[in-house]
């Protein structure tokens, strides 16, 4: 029997991404992505909660994500969830949730393309 694991993320980074190499010369990069989520307790109290997770991506993707990636950008990723239990130095077990990623998106727009007030034409806009 087949299994499948695959977690899709929308979510901001946390920190800058650290980029790394093995001993063969593959490029690795990590950094941690919050995701949020907004909800209404059953008393309508406003709620948020925040997941954080350790990304890890390889390649030239790795390259890509350290060159154009910063902290608090907006970024798409896919990939394999898994979770990593660790003992702290308090002698406590701590979990982290880990996705190696297959495939990161960059998302919001680059601050040089952002027109100012005014400066927006009709032909500028990507519909008819």
């Amino acid at each position: 029997m087949a299994s499948l694991s695959k977690v899709m993320l929308i979510g901001n980074l946390g920190s800058d991404p650290e980029m790394r190499f093995t001993p063969d010369g593959k490029s690795v990069t990590s950094f941690r992505m919050a995701t949020n989520r907004r909800y209404a307790t059953s008393a309508g109290e406003s709620r948020e909660e925040t997941d954080w997770f350790r990304i890890t991506v390889w390649g030239k993707q790795a390259e890509s994500c350290n060159q154009f990636l910063s902290k608090g950008k907006q970024v798409y990723v896919e990939g394999r969830l898994h979770a990593r239990n660790w003992e702290g130095q308090d002698g406590q077990m701590r979990t982290s949730l880990e996705v190696t990623a297959d495939r990161v998106l960059f998302l919001g727009r680059a601050l040089a393309a952002i027109p100012e007030e005014g400066d927006l034409e009709p032909e500028d806009l990507p519909f008819d």
